[in-house]
């Protein structure tokens, strides 16, 4: 039997409103470790294969904590984008430190060893490179289709972003237009050589890191992946999965789990089993 226990951790903010990350653990009967689960941008963590995941992780005996990020711009009731001025908002430092209050409060609520396994899709895997970096506690790291780098925009484009301020991002699934705040911009132009970049970080990892990506993804291509199995110096493992794309063929909602879902899901269980499994197991 799983146990699903939900909570909302408020992350207050002196001259703004309060950050909120709504998230759930699923916590099977005796679990033999923990897995941290960060979504990508535009993502959440009700969309389409996260739950799937946590049910197949916690089928597997681990612990599976999913959120929203707090710049996601889900509401309360996870699945829609009725917090528009969050995204907008929304920073790479914004979400290394909502998983570092996640990580908190699973470790009070007593859902965390020690040690524990890190996954992240698309941008969330870049933030999860980026945290194993910094984190000896992280003992496996999984990354499906990751960014290599958080500086994504051409020359063009960035001109005319700080130019207005924004950019507009365009949401296929709920049709709705996005502002997105040159306060992005202005980070990544101060850390994208530091302490946001992913492809140093990725050198650094030296725990046993999956990297999962689909030859044929439209929005991260499979050469990210391949640079960030190069940065890794040995420590990682790259699977790319023939004619997957970036959501490994999964839809929102998930009413049927493709062959590549399936694949890259069960090697995902299988590597944090291995990796997390308590000494005398």
């Amino acid at each position: 039997m799983i146990e699903l226990d939900e909570f909302e951790i408020r992350r207050s903010r002196e001259t703004e409103p309060a950050l909120i990350i709504r998230g759930e653990a699923h916590i099977p009967a005796d679990p033999r470790g923990t897995v941290v689960i960060c979504h990508g941008f535009k993502g959440f963590a009700h969309w389409a294969f996260f739950p799937y995941l946590a049910a197949r992780l916690a089928a597997g005996g681990l612990r599976a904590i999913t959120f929203d990020f707090s710049g996601s711009g889900i509401g309360d009731d996870r699945e829609n984008f009725t917090n528009p001025d969050a995204f907008t908002a929304n920073t790479y430092r914004q979400e290394l430190d909502d998983v570092e209050a996640v990580l908190a409060k699973a470790r009070d609520s007593g859902w965390m060893e020690d040690g524990y396994g890190l996954f992240g899709h698309s941008r969330g895997g870049g933030v999860a490179v980026i945290r194993a970096s910094i984190d000896k506690n992280v003992k496996a790291l999984v990354t499906w289709a990751a960014i290599s780098s958080t500086n994504r925009w051409t020359t063009e484009a960035t001109a005319e972003w700080r130019r207005s301020g924004f950019t507009n991002i365009h949401n296929a699934r709920t049709g709705q237009t996005i502002p997105l705040s040159v306060a992005l911009l202005d980070e990544v132009e101060m850390y994208g050589e530091s302490t946001l970049n992913v492809a140093a970080a990725a050198s650094r990892i030296d725990m046993p890191w999956l990297i999962i990506h689909g030859s044929a993804d439209e929005t991260v291509a499979v050469s990210e992946g391949e640079r960030l199995h190069q940065a890794s110096k040995g420590s990682s493992t790259l699977r790319v999965i023939d004619g997957a794309n970036h959501a490994f063929d999964a839809r929102h909602p998930l009413t049927e789990t493709p062959p590549a879902l399936t694949t890259a899901t069960s090697e995902t269980v299988a590597f944090f089993a291995e990796h997390l499994q308590k000494p005398g197991m």
